[in-house]
Order: structure tokens, then sequence, then C-alpha cells
């Protein structure tokens, strides 16, 4: 099957590297080749460092999904805008799309999974929430026969980065999170990840799996991290506690036997 790989940042080039580096194994594994035959990014510059080996490399990303020999769309690029119109034209092709962007399917999850169900074709999004662990294949096969009754987790590095380091060093918040972006672990503008909203993010895709609860992360009370202080880490060491940004979802059966799905990052 042939893949078309759209954007070719950091994780692009990451997996460029692993459909080049282990075809042999994916191949085995899977019982056809899997190999990636064309790529597009508005930065020419990129395709020579991702080595694409031998793949097509433009800057049409319309045509790349438009093209016989691509079956898998791998979008990459982030954001709610183009991404969005670019993955609901990959499903309106037939095309199966793989995509980590978190955002988007928080805002547009009903929307893009309705219109690949109608299609016949798969999203995956595995790579959006935790997938290091992962968490929603998890929650998906390995947990399908159990009834989740609520999920607890931290979800956002960066911040749990923050946390830590603001109760190690009895720095302020802006003193370590200037300290995690000199470090690559965070965002040149961090709000994102300081406010909560990436953890509400998570937590919108946690609930769709776990509870099929159709929420937009707007819905979700959300405090982040802004106004935690030193003085907050050493009253929490006097009371035993440690400060930690919660993803936290419940599931709560009304009086008339309804459930209702409670979230809050």
């Amino acid at each position: 099957m042939g893949v078309g790989l759209i954007g070719l940042g950091t994780v692009g080039a990451g997996v460029a590297q692993v459909l080049r580096e282990n075809a042999s194994v994916l191949s085995a594994r899977l019982g056809f080749p899997l190999r990636l035959v064309r790529a597009a990014d508005l930065d020419a510059s990129l395709a020579k460092e991702a080595e694409l080996s031998g793949a097509r490399f433009d800057g049409d990303a319309d045509a790349l999904i438009d093209d016989p020999a691509v079956s898998i769309v791998v979008e990459l690029i982030g954001g709610t805008g183009v991404a969005r119109r670019l993955i609901l034209r990959a499903i309106e092709r037939r095309k199966h799309v793989v995509t980590g962007n978190k955002a988007l399917l928080a805002e547009h999850g009903k929307e893009i999974f309705d219109a690949a169900a109608k299609a016949g074709v798969d999203v995956a999004f595995e790579a959006s929430v935790g997938g290091g662990i992962p968490i929603l294949r998890s929650l998906r096969e390995g947990l399908a026969a159990n009834r989740i009754r609520s999920l607890h987790g931290i979800v956002n590095g960066t911040t749990n980065y923050v946390l830590s380091e603001m109760e190690r060093s009895g720095e302020s918040l802006d003193e370590v999170v200037k300290r995690a972006q000199q470090k690559g672990f965070a965002e040149a503008d961090p709000s994102v990840d300081r406010d909560g909203i990436d953890a509400a993010h998570k937590l919108t895709l946690l609930l769709a799996v776990a509870f099929g609860a159709e929420l937009t992360y707007k819905e979700i009370p959300t405090e982040g991290i802004r106004g935690i202080t030193p003085l907050d880490f050493e009253a929490a060491e006097e009371f035993g506690y440690r400060l930690k940004m919660l993803a936290i979802g419940r599931e709560r059966v009304g009086s008339d036997g309804r459930r209702e799905d409670l979230a809050t990052v």
C-alpha cells in the first residue's frame, strides 16, 4: 500500500524514517509492503533532510490526496483549518487517514468520523493522545468489554515538567517555562499547554473512546497552571500533597437512570 505524507516537520520526518528503516519488519507483520510513495510540504528544504528514498515530493497536498498510488494519507501539518479540509478531501476520495492532530479531532471529530464511516475508510489517531502508552488502543480494544467508570491522568508532558521543576527549584512559573522553551519542551507560545487547552483536547478524545461522549473541548471546565506560585508548593507539602494537572472524566448516572459524563482539567 502506498502512503502519502503531508507535513515534513520533526514528526513527519520521523514517520518517513520509520517507513524507510523498518520496511522489511512492517511488510512481514502486515503481509504486504507499506511504502512511502509521495510527500508534500510547502518548505522544499525539508525533503532533503527527511531522506524520502525516491518518494515523489512537492508542495501540492491536494495532488497527493488525488494520486491513485496513495492509499493512506498521513496528516502531520497540525491546525484546524487546512488540515480539516485535507482530511475531509482524503476521506471523500476514499483514502484511509492517519493523524495525530488532537486539536482538530477535539473540535471537528464528529464531522470527520461520520464522513469516514459513510465512505467506509478508517481514521487512525493513536498518536493524538499518549501514543507511547498507548491509551486509545487499550480503551478501544483491550478494555472493549469493560464498563469504564472514570478516567484520571496526567496527559500533558510540558506542564508536568514545569510543575516538577517548580517543586524542585522553588522558581517561578515564568522562569521554569522559559527554561522549558530553551530545552525544546515548550512551544514559543506555551499558552495551549499552560492553560490546559492541550489536556482538554486529549480528554475530549478519551471521553469519546471510553464513554462514547460527543462533546467539544470547549465544553470541558478547564483550569491550567497559569496561577501557580512557589507558595502553592509550600502549602501542598505542608498538607502532604503534590501539585499536578489532571485530566478527569467520570460517568455519573442520574436519578432517572440516564448517564451523564462529567469532565474537568
